[in-house]
C-alpha cells in the first residue's frame, strides 16, 4: 500500500496496512481472490520477494499455509533478510559485524585492495575468520590481551581493506555505511552500499558516514524511466499518478508484533516447510551487496528449525554483483536462467501440473 501506484481508497488510511501482519493479510486476500477467481487452485505457486520483501514472501508462504490452505510450490528470495537481527547493527548485537565480514572483504577485493588473489580464497578466509576467531574476539571485549587484539586488528584491516590504525579507533567493529565511507577516503571516493561496485563523491571526505549510496542514485533513474515507459507504451495502462519506485510514504511500519525482540520470519519460514515438504526455496546473493549480505543469509538459513532431510530443498544461488545483481548484465542473464530452472524443476509433481 501507497507503493507503485497503489493506494487507499478515499475514507481509508493508508497506515492501516503500513505493519507487518496487515501487510501479510492483505496482500494474501488478494493472492487468495486472484487465484480463486481465475481457476488456479491446482496450479504450480511461487512467491519471489526482494530485499526486504522476502520477510513478507517468507511470511506470506506460511500464513497463505495457516488461513487458507495454500501450499505453495517454491520461494525466491532475492537479496534475502529473513532475520533483521542478522544485519541491524545496534548497541550490544555482535552478530553484524561477523556476518558482514565477507562482503566487505569481498568489496576490498573487487577494488583492487587484495591485489592478484583469487576472489574465492579472500572469501574462504574471510568466512573462516568470520565463523571462529572474529566472534570469539568480540565475545572477549577488554578480556583480550593485547597480544591478541593487536592480531585481530591485524587480521581484520587485512580482509576488509581497512587501515589497521581504523580498524583499532572503531574497537574491531566497522558498521557498514561507515565502511563504505572509509574505504577509498585515499581516493576521495565513496563506495556503494546497494552495490559496491559503484562509486561516487561527497561534500567532503571528511565525514564519518556518506551523503548518499551512489548506487542508489546511479540506479534510481533508469528504474523510473524504465518502469514509465513499460506500464505505457507496452502493457498500454495510463495512469496520472506517480510510480512510487522506493517511498518514504510507507514510514513508520509497524512491528509491533516483535516488540522487544527481533523481527524475524526464519521461524515462519521453517514452519512452512515442515507442513509443506514440497515447499523448495532458492535463494540469490549478491557478493557485492552491502544491504542484505550474503553471509547473513547463509546463516539464518543454517539455524533454521527444520530437519536434514529438509535443508535439500533450500538452493543458493551467486553472483558477482550487488543488491539488484541484474542490473549486472552477465548475472541478469544467468539469473534469469537459474530462476528458469527452479520452477521447471519445482512443479507440482504429485498433480502432475505443469502449467
Amino acid at each position: 500500500m501507497a507503493t507503485g501506484y497503489s493506494r487507499a481508497v478515499p475514507g481509508q488510511k493508508p497506515a492501516d496496512y503500513h505493519g507487518f501482519t496487515p501487510d501479510l493479510e492483505s496482500v494474501g486476500e488478494i493472492i487468495r481472490l486472484w487465484t480463486s477467481r481465475n481457476g488456479r487452485w491446482l496450479s504450480p505457486k511461487y512467491l519471489a520477494g526482494e530485499s526486504y520483501g522476502t520477510l513478507r514472501a517468507a511470511g506470506l508462504a506460511n500464513h497463505l499455509q495457516d488461513r487458507y490452505g495454500m501450499y505453495l510450490n517454491g520461494l525466491l528470495l532475492i537479496s534475502s533478510v529473513l532475520d533483521l537481527g542478522s544485519i541491524d547493527f545496534t548497541e550490544g548485537n555482535e552478530v553484524p559485524y561477523v556476518l558482514y565480514l565477507p562482503t566487505y572483504a569481498a568489496v576490498a577485493h573487487y577494488h583492487g585492495l587484495h591485489g592478484d588473489r583469487a576472489l574465492t580464497e579472500v572469501l574462504a578466509d574471510a568466512e573462516e575468520f568470520a565463523e571462529r576467531d572474529y566472534p570469539w574476539a568480540l565475545a572477549r571485549g577488554a578480556r583480550l590481551t593485547a597480544e591478541q587484539r593487536t592480531d585481530a586488528i591485524r587480521r581484520l584491516a587485512a580482509l576488509t581493506g581497512l587501515s589497521e590504525d581504523y580498524v583499532d579507533r572503531v574497537n574491531l567493529r566497522p558498521e557498514h555505511v561507515r565502511f563504505f565511507t572509509e574505504l577509498l577516503r585515499d581516493r576521495r571516493r565513496v563506495v556503494g552500499r546497494l552495490d559496491a561496485r559503484f562509486t561516487g563523491w561527497d561534500p567532503d571526505y571528511g565525514r564519518e558516514q556518506f551523503v548518499e549510496d551512489p548506487s542508489y542514485t546511479a540506479i534510481l533513474g533508469p528504474y523510473t524511466a524504465a518502469l514509465n515507459h513499460y506500464v505505457r507504451s507496452e502493457l498500454e495502462y495510463a495512469n496520472d499518478l506517480p510510480y512510487e519506485i522506493l517511498t518514504s510514504g510507507v514510514r513508520p511500519w509497524s512491528y509491533k508484533e516483535f516488540e522487544g525482540a527481533s523481527v524475524t520470519v526464519a521461524d515462519k519460514l521453517a514452519a512452512a516447510m515442515r507442513a509443506n515438504p514440497s515447499l523448495r526455496v532458492h535463494v540469490a546473493c549478491g557478493h557485492l551487496d552491502g544491504a542484505t549480505p550474503y553471509y547473513a543469509a547463509e546463516y539464518v538459513l543454517a539455524h533454521l528449525a527444520i530437519p536434514a532431510e529438509l535443508r535439500a530443498n533450500i538452493e543458493l544461488a551467486y553472483y558477482p554483483a550487488g543488491h539488484m545483481m541484474y542490473v549486472h548484465e552477465p548475472s541478469r542473464l544467468r539469473q534469469s536462467a537459474d530462476l528458469a530452472e527452479f520452477i521447471r524443476t519445482s512443479g507440482n509433481v504429485q498433480t502432475g501440473v505443469n502449467r
